[in-house]
């Protein structure tokens, strides 16, 4: 015969056991929750690679860049770590401006791309504007940057400042904060 006291006092205690167990086991470890949650993002990886920009059926740009990393997150992204390189291309498919970067960014969605350390833009006459950071707008064909600016003309002027809007192709600038020596005609009176 089965002693009913003796049965409920294992039962209580066995139920009394688990529950216990049931407590210590509901501890998260939090590497393992994060790595449950984390996003994976996604990274495409090309080299020497040539792309062709164009808008409306025209050619308008072309860059060369020995490495190009896409990365696939929430807002689409691609990277050129080790240099770019891009040639600007008027109406007539001919060269109007190029441009060198030791790094850049491109956001898809804004047809931005953000052009970092040692960026030297040329255009046609030869002209040559550096700055350590630039904004290239596609869209607007046209560059802008808050850093400081210097722009060469060909025949050796110099503008500097801080702060830049520009045509792609140079023809047309504003530095927002000029700085330096600046010559006027004897016209001007003070």
């Amino acid at each position: 015969m089965i002693n009913t006291s003796l049965l409920i006092k294992y039962l209580g205690q066995a139920a009394i056991f688990c529950s216990c167990l049931f407590i210590l086991g509901c501890e998260n470890d939090e590497k393992a929750i994060n790595a449950l949650t984390d996003k994976a993002v996604m990274v495409e990886k090309a080299k020497d690679i040539d792309v062709l920009f164009s808008q409306s059926g025209q050619l308008r740009a072309r860059m060369k860049s020995p490495l190009m990393l896409r990365y696939q997150e929430d807002t689409l992204r691609t990277e050129f770590p080790n240099s770019l390189h891009v040639d600007f291309y008027d109406s007539t498919r001919h060269v109007e401006s190029w441009l060198d970067a030791r790094f850049g960014i491109y956001y898809e969605s804004l047809n931005r791309v953000l052009l970092r350390d040692s960026v030297k833009v040329v255009n046609v006459k030869g002209d040559t504007l550096t700055t350590p950071e630039l904004w290239w707008d596609q869209n607007a064909r046209s560059f802008y940057t808050d850093s400081t600016v210097r722009i060469t003309t060909k025949d050796k002027r110099i503008n500097g400042g801080k702060g830049l809007v520009a045509d792609q192709d140079l023809s047309a600038y504003t530095i927002r904060q000029p700085t330096g020596t600046v010559l006027v005609g004897e016209e001007i009176k003070l």
